[in-house]
């Protein structure tokens, strides 16, 4: 439903966040409780959804280089365009949660390469993330990140530098790479505007959780009022109809009609 709405918002990258995914699936956070089979098929529903390209979050790629090659043959065969890997320990956590260890750096290279090596499409994006940041400094994370672009990543990604000083440093030690930055609301990372980031010479901003905030907050208000009121009346929220609009349930009619001769 999300993925919807963030191409009918004008957007033309969805991305498939395991925080949002573990929150919605399970209503529980993000700490490895999900397994590579279900994230695979939350990436393929949120596939089939949409007409732009969705990237969506691997994890740790569920295990080790083997699990890598498997993992990424079977988001391919998904339909995603890209796909994040990251260099946690398993059971891996939020990146922007305290208590975070890594794996060792030869190891999280292997299975960089490997990610390279399985992919059949050679437009699917890779996308490689350290979460060291946290765990050894900014200068740690960006030697990282360079050797994941001579394993052959496409995209590097340091998760959480703490301030507006560690983003600079990011931007700077690993310019001409396409670079991620991670905007999440609360998070570790100091807050910057989009212009600073796009200045910094960041191709690609996720945004991975804040239709989930946005839309726990509106059904929190929406059962509060109910509970208090015994009517939803006052409560945020659409209307019926325009909801039926969203998910496209004119189209199927359309299609019911025409199949129907």
């Amino acid at each position: 439903m999300s993925a919807r709405l963030v191409q009918q918002a004008g957007f033309d990258v969805v991305y498939m966040t395991g925080f949002g995914t573990s929150a919605s699936l399970l209503g529980r956070p993000d700490v490895g409780l999900l397994g590579g089979a279900e994230m695979t098929d939350n990436a393929r529903r949120m596939a089939q959804a949409v007409d732009v390209p969705l990237i969506a979050d691997a994890d740790t790629g569920y295990g080790n280089a083997l699990n890598v090659v498997r993992t990424v043959r079977e988001y391919e065969q998904a339909g995603v365009a890209g796909l994040q890997l990251e260099d946690q320990v398993s059971p891996k956590r939020c990146g922007h949660m305290a208590g975070k260890a890594v794996i060792d750096v030869e190891e999280a290279v292997a299975k960089v390469r490997a990610a390279v090596a399985a992919r059949t499409d050679p437009d699917l994006v890779v996308i490689a993330r350290t979460d060291v940041a946290q765990v050894e400094g900014t200068r740690a994370a960006i030697d990282r990140a360079l050797r994941f672009a001579d394993a052959g990543a496409d995209v590097l990604f340091v998760e959480a530098p703490r301030t507006a000083e560690d983003v600079e440093l990011v931007a700077t030690e690993l310019k001409g790479h396409h670079l991620l930055f991670n905007w999440v609301e609360g998070g570790q990372t100091e807050g910057l505007t989009m212009d600073r980031v796009a200045e910094l010479g960041f191709s690609l901003v996720l945004f991975p959780i804040s239709t989930l905030l946005a839309a726990t907050h509106a059904m929190q208000a929406a059962l509060t009022t109910l509970r208090q009121t015994s009517s939803t009346a006052g409560a945020p929220m659409g209307d019926f109809d325009g909801f039926l609009q969203t998910i496209g349930l004119p189209e199927l009619r359309a299609d019911e009609a025409r199949f129907a001769g």
